[in-house]
Parts: structure tokens; sequence; C-alpha cells
């Protein structure tokens, strides 16, 4: 299938593919952090969204930051110090993680990546104030960021990208239902390509390349059986598309997800009739809330427990960045709602640019062995 070709290359090289669109066609790339950021009104705004995933190699960050600082944080500062994100107009910094806000602070006073937005969201998503806070930001966000861009945005710009990104991750999900009906059919890795890719392309290529490759694995023939054992994972960012590989040599099959880049990136859609600004805002509020957002104490378990039950899965395995203390701080009743479930788990600590290849699939091993 050519087009998971053209979703690896992009997954292996994002900041290339994007220095590429750039001298190309010119226009403005726009970085953002987290899924809550407000891509929609971005793409209307006339700008590439870029997600910012960061880089291994740390030679310049740390001079910035804690030493107990995420992976994610410090590699995201090094991408920019060192030059690799060159080709970004501006940077929107939704208000999630202590890390993420303090990282906002040092970026704008060093980085050096055009205009810088911070998106102030509300943090309690199930009081009866936070939608019409929600909308409010939202709002001043499509403010901020036509005056960033010298753009208007009009209602319906709003509305054809709110459109497009419905579809977009309709695609997406179709994608994920297909590998977890059929393993066989699509890796796990492939998989985690096409969310990543889908993050920092041209939407509209995007689209039309979704498009297409669902179309081409809605025709493949059913397949025998795998004889991997099913799993979900779960945890925020996974950059490291050789956990899957590791994770079916060790005789798993990933089936779904649990991730900022992954299933959480695509849930939801955007109601299209009505005032568009406070439909999108209706989406963030409405979806299942990472970790730095609060909805109660139970809907995170609960989540990852359907989630589990309807892929049949028969174990999860957490992955968390080292130091992200939100994902640390939920893990231990995520865990007995499992337990009670009867869905056995496993808790694996990761570092993007120091993983530990041998000792997880050792104990990769060993966990899928016991279910």
């Amino acid at each position: 299938m050519n087009n998971l070709e053209l979703f690896r290359s992009i997954a292996k090289n994002p900041n290339g593919y994007a220095e590429g669109l750039k001298k190309e066609r010119g226009g403005k790339i726009v970085g953002y952090f987290c899924s809550y950021a407000p891509e929609e009104i971005i793409s209307a705004a006339g700008a590439v969204p870029f997600r910012i995933f960061g880089k291994g190699d740390i030679a310049l960050a740390d001079a910035h930051l804690q030493a107990y600082s995420c992976s994610l944080v410090r590699g995201a500062l090094e991408d920019a110090l060192s030059g690799g994100l060159e080709f970004l107009d501006g940077v929107v910094f939704p208000h999630t993680c202590d890390s993420i806000q303090r990282l906002s602070d040092i970026w704008r006073m060093n980085a050096g990546t055009g205009f810088h937005i911070d998106v102030v969201l509300p943090v309690k998503l199930d009081a009866d104030s936070s939608k019409e806070y929600m909308t409010d930001v939202m709002k001043k966000f499509v403010r901020d960021i036509e005056k960033s861009l010298g753009v208007s945005i009009s209602a319906d710009s709003l509305r054809a990208c709110a459109e497009k990104y419905n579809r977009i991750r309709k695609y997406l999900k179709k994608i994920f239902e297909i590998r977890s009906k059929n393993p066989a059919v699509i890796r796990s890795s492939d998989v985690h390509a096409i969310i990543k890719a889908s993050m920092v392309m041209d939407r509209d290529l995007l689209l039309k390349e979704l498009a297409s490759l669902v179309e081409e694995l809605q025709k493949e023939p059913e397949k025998g059986k795998p004889a991997g054992k099913r799993i979900v994972l779960a945890g925020g960012i996974c950059n490291l598309p050789d956990i899957y590989s590791l994770i079916e040599d060790s005789g798993g099959d990933v089936v779904w997800d649990d991730f900022c880049t992954g299933s959480r990136y695509f849930e939801g859609a955007i109601d299209l009739n009505g005032d568009v600004v406070q439909s999108i805002a209706e989406r963030y509020s409405n979806r299942v809330v990472c970790p730095a957002k609060h909805s109660g104490l139970f809907p995170r378990g609960e989540h990852l427990v359907k989630i589990a039950k309807e892929n049949n899965a028969k174990g999860v395995i957490f992955l968390f960045l080292k130091f992200c203390d939100p994902h640390s701080f939920d893990y231990p009743y995520i865990k007995e709602m499992l337990d009670r479930e009867g869905i056995p788990s496993m808790l694996f600590e990761i570092e993007e640019q120091l993983p530990s290849e041998g000792q997880f699939k050792t104990r990769c091993e060993a966990f899928l062995e016991m279910l």
C-alpha cells in the first residue's frame, strides 16, 4: 500500500516533511502541544497544525530545565534551541500539565519560533460553568490566531474545517476498528505511524490519503486468527514505534490504545449545527479527559475498562513517560478498577531518548506468558 509508505516516511521525519512543505508551497505552519490544541481553528486560519514531538539527543535543553522534567519537554525544547523547528511561524501551548505550562514560559524567552499563544483551558471539565468558559477560551483563541497570522476567520471557513476534521477522525477511528477486528490486516506500528503523520500533514492531503487507505483496508480479505494476545496500551504520548514491534515479537497484538497520540486524538465529533466555535468547545469538554484535566474520579478508569472489554483485550500495558506526575497520580485507582474487572495490567516507564528495549521485552514476554 503506497499510502502506508507515505505515512511511515512522514512519521519517521516529521520535521523534514514540514520543511519540505514550507519550501514547496510556502504558507504558515503552527506548532502545538497536546491533543487539546484546537487544530480546527488553526486550519481555518490557513495554517498547517504541526504537533511537536521533540528529539532524543539532549545537549542544550537541560541548562534551562529541572532534572526531573519529562523527556517530551526536554526533547521539544532541544528541538527548538538546536534550530530544528525554524520552519514554524508560531507555537500554541494549551494549558495542561505543570511541565508544559513552565515550558511555555521558557520557550517564550528562548526558542525564537515565531508568535506564542497560551490557550488557558479549564482544568475541571464537569463543572456547570466549564463549557461556557471553554467556549470563551476558543473565541479568544480565534482572535489571537487571527491577530498573529494577520487573517480573518469566517464562520464558513471554520465550519468547513470542522467538517474536515470530523471526516479525518472518522477515518482514523475506522482504521483502529479494522485493526481490532483483524490485526493481521495492518500492523500496530503502521497504525502508530498513521496517527503520528496525521498530526503534522497537510490536512487536505491527509484526508485524501486516509480515504484511500481505508478503502484499501476494507477490501483486504479476512485473514487467519493471529497468534498474539490482544493488548490495549495506555498512557500519554508514545513516540516509540519500536515498542509496537517489541510487543508483537513478544507474542502480543496491540488492538487499541488510550494515548493522546492515539485514540484520544480522534475521539468525539463536532456538531456542525449551530455555533461552530461552541461546538468545537463542547467536543474538547465532552471527550474522555487526559490526566491533566478533571471530570470526576472514575471516568478515565471506566473508559479504559470499556476499551479493554469492547476489544476483547487480555490485558493492558501502561506506558508512562518518566516523571509524568499526572499519569502517575491516576494510575493506582485505574489499576484497581482493572483489577476488579479481572483485567491484568503492567506498568512500564519510558524515556523517548533512552528506551530500555531489552528490559521492556523481558517484562513484556513475562506479562504475556501469564495471560
